[in-house]
């Protein structure tokens, strides 16, 4: 699991990179008419808002529970976060595919096309800053998600934060190979529709991103709980105690990216004392948070004691 300082980093990263990098694509936009270029300037504008988006779900998130959310707010950076993926797939990918679409309507065959040094320079540059702050992004991501691959640690992961700004990255220098071939090839072949397809793949690029990330917070926000093996794990370590008879019905749900809430029915032995229960239910507790450090809370529902004399039962 990533720790939150490094996903911090990784964030203040982009913002920087990508607020860099928007300025110089419209000055090339402005100077070459290219619709890519517009594109692209659009993409690290929205990208530079959705980072800041990032930041301060994760600085809401970080905030003591109180009366009116007894349960803190973790869950506020799956809720910005999924902001940040309808901000890409509305106006960044919208925006785009319509940028894109209107250049290839309005332009006339043979329109004289614009010189693309400057398109050429920018893109250069764009590439170095980009690269670094993807740099940063990838060092933190590889170090978060170990040996699991890089989709099984997107789709397992609580902490959106990081991911979401690895495929950001990785959406801009994608980008930016659209970008430079729509006008190479657009200037190469003498063809001023190639820049306008250009944006429409950039476009589209940018709503698949969007698609990925608004399912992966959608998850995270009706309420992900762990995954069937943590499950079965939680599930033996809890019946492996010698004051349970067995676990019942175990509910898991992310109150945030490193708050885990554990809630189960236990049935404790016959004969078990009041005492007895108590010492297990905290010993349960600390084998659980030994094991798992995000758990925050662990509720244990007990099976009333069986009054004296009465046969003992267990009806969880």
């Amino acid at each position: 699991m990533a720790t939150q300082g490094g996903s911090k980093i990784a964030v203040i990263a982009a913002i920087a990179g990508n607020l860099i990098i928007a300025i110089t694509k419209f000055i090339a936009a402005a100077i070459t008419g290219s619709s890519a270029m517009i594109s692209e300037g659009i993409h690290s504008v929205v990208d530079t808002g959705n980072g800041l988006l990032v930041l301060l779900g994760m600085r809401q998130a970080q905030k003591q529970a109180d009366e009116t959310h007894p349960f803190g707010y973790g869950k506020s950076l799956y809720y910005w976060t999924h902001i940040v993926a309808v901000s890409i797939f509305g106006i960044g990918g919208g925006m785009s595919l319509y940028e894109g679409i209107a250049h290839i309507r309005h332009v006339a065959p043979g329109t004289p096309m614009g010189d693309p040094t400057a398109a050429y320079l920018v893109l250069g540059i764009a590439l170095l800053v980009e690269g670094g702050s993807f740099s940063v992004a990838i060092r933190q991501f590889l170090q978060a998600k170990g040996e699991m691959g890089a989709w099984e640690y997107i789709r397992h992961s609580k902490d959106p934060s990081l991911y979401t700004v690895v495929l950001e990255d990785s959406a801009a220098m994608l980008g930016l190979v659209f970008a430079f071939l729509g006008i190479f090839l657009g200037h190469l072949l003498n063809n001023p529709y190639l820049d306008g397809l250009a944006s429409i793949a950039i476009g589209l690029l940018l709503m698949s991103v969007a698609g990925v990330l608004a399912s992966r917070t959608m998850g995270l926000l009706l309420g992900e709980g762990v995954s069937p093996d943590e499950l079965r794990d939680i599930w033996t370590r809890v019946e492996s105690d010698p004051a349970v008879e067995r676990a019942g019905l175990i509910l898991t749900m992310y109150m945030g990216p490193h708050d885990l809430l554990v809630n189960m029915g236990v049935c404790f032995v016959p004969g078990t004392t009041a005492e007895e229960m108590h010492g297990a239910i905290r010993r349960i507790e600390a084998d659980l948070k030994g094991a798992y450090p995000e758990i925050n809370r662990v509720y244990i529902e007990a099976e009333s004691l069986p009054a004296e004399g009465a046969p003992a039962s267990c009806r969880l």
